[in-house]
C-alpha cells in the first residue's frame, strides 16, 4: 500500500495519483493555487494575498524531521495529470489522535480528488492514530461531503480563526473512530 520515505513520511498509492511528501519544487503550483481567494477562505492557515515566502516556508516546516504535521501533495503526474493537483495532511494530537486537513486546486474541485486522498490516507493510517478529527467552514458544503463519504460521523459546530478572512467562521466538526 505505501513505502516509507527517508523521512518516515510514507507515499501512499491512490488510483489516480500518488500522495508523495512535499518537496521544493512544488512552491511554484502550491503558491498559485493558494492564490485563490476562494482556496484561502476555505482554510485556516492560508493568508491572502498570499505574502512573498509563505509557501516556501511552509514547504520548509513540512520536510523538517521535528513536524508534528505530515503534509502530502496529490501528485498525478504519472497519469497525465499535474504534478500538484492539492495537498492532504495529518497533525498530530495526543492520546493516537490525528488532524485531517485537506484541499485541492480550484481547476480540480468536482473531481473526487479530495475524497479519494482522504480515503487513501484513512486506509494507510501512517499515524496509527485511533481517531481521526476534521473541521471544515459550513459554507463549505463540498467539503463536509468529502468526510461524511469517508465515514466520518458529525461531531458538533464551532468556530475557527481564518487567516484569509481576518474572522472567526462557523465550523462543523467531524470523527472517525479506527480501532
Amino acid at each position: 500500500m505505501f513505502q516509507t520515505t527517508i523521512s518516515n513520511q510514507p507515499v501512499i498509492e491512490a488510483e489516480r495519483f500518488i500522495l508523495r511528501p512535499l518537496r521544493r519544487s512544488d512552491a511554484g503550483l502550491i503558491s498559485m493555487y493558494t492564490a485563490d481567494k476562494r482556496l484561502a477562505e476555505g482554510t485556516r492557515a492560508i493568508p491572502h494575498p498570499l505574502p512573498p515566502g509563505t509557501t516556501e516556508n511552509f514547504i520548509a516546516r513540512a520536510m523538517a524531521e521535528t513536524r508534528t504535521e505530515d503534509v502530502w501533495a496529490l501528485d498525478g503526474s504519472a497519469h497525465g495529470l499535474a504534478e500538484v493537483l492539492g495537498l492532504v495532511s495529518l497533525t498530530r494530537h495526543e492520546g493516537a489522535q490525528s488532524e485531517v486537513g485537506f484541499w485541492v486546486g480550484p481547476g480540480f474541485w468536482n473531481t473526487g480528488f479530495a475524497s479519494e486522498a482522504v480515503a487513501v490516507l484513512i486506509a494507510a493510517n501512517p499515524h496509527r492514530a485511533r481517531t481521526l478529527i476534521a473541521e471544515v467552514f459550513q459554507d463549505s458544503p463540498g467539503s463536509a461531503r468529502v468526510l461524511t463519504h469517508n465515514g466520518f460521523a458529525y461531531l458538533g459546530d464551532a468556530e475557527a480563526w481564518s487567516l484569509a478572512r481576518g474572522a472567526r467562521v462557523p465550523t462543523w466538526t467531524y470523527v472517525k473512530k479506527l480501532g
